[in-house]
């Protein structure tokens, strides 16, 4: 039985996670663990397999809506995986860990190494710093690393690069037999706001690269991109960010605001009124009200356009509907 299971240091048990999800809420995790190196990491992993316990890996936690009633089994949060290298191709041969060039080597590009737990917004000043393209993308996007390549993150604007597909050389994944594999760019299947063909395992490190090529406007560029995105989002309030998919050809929001729903809310649970894509927590929302709120919009956006909204959060632990 679980209860007679000797428990390995780094593992804590019940757990609240409302304070690792953007959204703030959620209920408790029957073992916790926060990995602070990727050996930590897999012997935590390959503990839980040994004992036949589900695993469930949070990263920034912006993309997904955990029940009230907790997750049974094994959280691992990846903040803590947050070491990054970074190198020009010209300095790449000197480089201390295993290098694989894009490009064909005849271009000049820009490398990044990182753990997964690396924040988006640390990428983002990395990228910026240079003056390089990717930065104007990432200024959009919240949360960590890994689930920004799990979900093949983005933005709808019409830029280049505008996902995580258009960056990724490579990604490494820890499987469940404790080896790490490297699955390069070629062998990956990406779709909007998914990557299909990574699992089973834990990804755990990514390498980035893009065109050396400077872009002098690059800062003004997302200056102008943050503060439109103020304007226009509701970045004051707990919220996932986006909550659904983008029908092809069509804006999730612009047929949320036409179908009346901006402001609709159930508990502390509300559309927004700046931007009708998302659901803020307006105080002491539950996940069971964030939930309700996302039917009612899918229903009531089917009614009236019969269009099927698909959602972008993932639906995580235990729940009775």
């Amino acid at each position: 039985m679980v209860s007679q299971m000797v428990i390995p240091e780094g593992i804590q048990t019940q757990v609240d996670l409302k304070n690792y999800t953007s959204w703030l809420v959620g209920g408790k995790a029957d073992y916790f663990a926060e990995p602070s190196d990727i050996d930590e990491l897999k012997d935590i992993y390959l503990w839980a397999i040994n004992n036949k316990i589900q695993v469930v890996v949070l990263g920034g936690g912006s993309n997904v809506l955990i029940s009230d009633q907790g997750i049974k089994g094994l959280v691992i949060v990846t903040s803590k995986l947050n070491k990054f290298s970074f190198f020009d191709s010209s300095s790449a041969h000197g480089f201390s860990e295993d290098v694989e060039l894009s490009g064909g080597g005849q271009e000049e590009r820009f490398y990044i190494q990182a753990e997964v737990g690396v924040k988006k917004a640390a990428l983002l000043k990395l990228f910026l710093k240079n003056q390089l393209a990717p930065a104007l993308f990432l200024a959009g996007l919240p949360g960590e690393l890994g689930g920004g390549i799990i979900m093949n993150a983005g933005v709808s604007e019409s830029i280049y690069p505008k996902e995580f597909e258009h960056i990724i050389d490579w990604i490494e994944v820890l499987r469940p037999s404790g080896s790490i594999e490297r699955l390069n760019q070629g062998q990956l299947e990406w779709s909007y706001r998914h990557l299909n063909n990574w699992a089973p395992g834990i990804v755990v490190k990514a390498q980035m690269s893009c065109p050396r090529g400077v872009d002098v406007s690059i800062l003004e560029k997302v200056k102008l991109a943050n503060q439109l995105r103020l304007l226009r989002q509701p970045l004051d309030r707990p919220s996932c960010g986006s909550v659904f998919k983008n029908p092809t050809g069509l804006k999730a929001a612009q047929l949320i605001d036409n179908a009346g729903l901006k402001g609709y809310s159930i508990g502390g649970a509300q559309v927004s009124d700046k931007h009708a894509n998302f659901i803020i927590n307006t105080g002491g929302a539950l996940a069971k009200d964030i939930w309700k709120v996302i039917n009612d919009v899918k229903q009531k956006v089917k009614q009236t356009y019969n269009v099927e909204l698909e959602t972008e959060v993932v639906k995580l632990g235990e729940w009775s509907d």
